[in-house]
């Protein structure tokens, strides 16, 4: 991850209030609550994939390998946050995603990256499967780029 992320690099967000709850003990936002931002607007991203039917339909869908965050800056109630997704590569059974948070009541100032793993599972069997070509079409698309 890097600092120097901007919101033109990405092509699917998720505006979020932050909550009075979010806070913890000392004012600010807790860590754990960037997670969930980050779930929310990753399942964001997978619904524009289809994958909510097609987990349904063939108990196949994703399941998450790693997840990390880094704290750039301090977030306090009123604010709301933006929340960027995109996936910065596709490989047969996995592919990376990065977020990106940025605060408006902060002039659009970075608070937050990550970046997650996500495995094309299985369920059935518990085990890794390729990413289906449909899929792979459709991250392609919504990137607007061919992946390697």
């Amino acid at each position: 991850m890097h600092p120097d992320l901007t919101p033109d690099q990405f092509r699917v967000f998720l505006d979020w209030p932050v909550q009075w709850g979010d806070q913890d003990l000392f004012g600010h936002v807790n860590n754990v609550v960037y997670f969930r931002w980050f779930e929310s607007a990753r399942v964001e991203y997978l619904n524009r994939l289809g994958f909510a039917r097609l987990h349904g339909d063939e108990d196949h869908g994703p399941i998450i390998a790693h997840l990390a965050c880094n704290f750039r800056r301090q977030l306090e109630f009123p604010d709301t946050v933006r929340i960027g997704t995109r996936v910065t590569r596709l490989g047969h059974t996995s592919f990376a995603v990065e977020h990106g948070i940025w605060s408006t009541s902060k002039g659009g100032t970075l608070v937050a990256d990550g970046n997650s793993t996500i495995v094309f599972f299985d369920y059935a069997n518990q085990k890794p499967t390729r990413v289906p070509d449909e899929i792979r079409r459709k991250i392609e698309e919504l990137e607007g780029r061919k992946f390697e």
